[in-house]
C-alpha cells in the first residue's frame, strides 16, 4: 500500500457505523477467537449501541472505503481494528500516529492472548504498566495495560 492511498477522517456515525461494526467483528474473529463467536456477536451489539457512538473515532480509508478505525475515550484507545485483508500494511501504525497528534499520551488494554496485537504495540513503543487476570466483563482473559507517549514514540512510529 502506498501512503498516498490512505486517508484518515473523522467518523460519520450515520454513514460509518455498520462498516466499522463489520470491521470490528471480522478483525475480532481473528484476534479474539479465544472469546468465541457467540460472545463476540453479543459484544457487537454494544459496539454499535454504546462504544462507537460514545467515542471519538477516526476512520482509515482507501479510495474512500473504510478499512480500519481507532476509537478514543480521552487518551484511552477503546479500539483499534483493521479489516483482515488490510492488516500488515501500516494502517494501524498510521492510526496510532494520528491519535498521538491529538493526545500527548495514549493508554490501552490488550488481551495478552492476542499475541499479534501485543507484538504490534511493543513495536510501536508502548510499555506495559500492569496486568489483570480478567477482562471488563469478569471473564478469565488476561489484559495488559499499555502506555505510549508522544515523546517516547518518535523513533518507533517512523519505522
Amino acid at each position: 500500500m502506498k501512503n498516498a492511498d490512505l486517508s484518515i477522517r473523522a467518523c460519520d456515525r450515520a454513514m460509518d457505523l455498520k462498516a466499522l461494526s463489520a470491521i470490528w467483528f471480522e478483525a475480532s474473529l481473528l484476534a479474539h477467537a479465544f472469546i468465541g463467536e457467540r460472545h463476540l456477536r453479543q459484544q457487537q451489539i454494544l459496539i454499535e449501541g454504546k462504544y462507537l457512538p460514545n467515542a471519538e473515532t477516526w476512520v482509515a480509508c482507501i479510495a474512500g472505503t473504510p478499512v480500519g478505525f481507532i476509537s478514543l475515550l480521552d487518551n484511552f484507545i477503546g479500539g483499534l481494528f483493521i479489516a483482515p485483508a488490510h492488516q500488515g500494511h501500516g494502517i494501524g501504525r498510521a492510526l496510532v500516529t494520528h491519535a498521538l497528534t491529538l493526545r500527548n499520551e495514549l493508554l490501552l488494554e490488550v488481551y495478552t492472548a492476542n499475541e499479534q496485537a501485543c507484538s504490534f504495540y511493543r513495536n510501536l513503543g508502548f510499555t506495559e504498566l500492569s496486568r489483570r487476570s480478567e477482562d471488563d466483563e469478569g471473564l478469565p482473559f488476561e489484559n495488559a495495560r499499555l502506555r505510549l507517549t508522544r515523546q517516547s514514540s518518535a523513533s518507533a512510529l517512523k519505522a
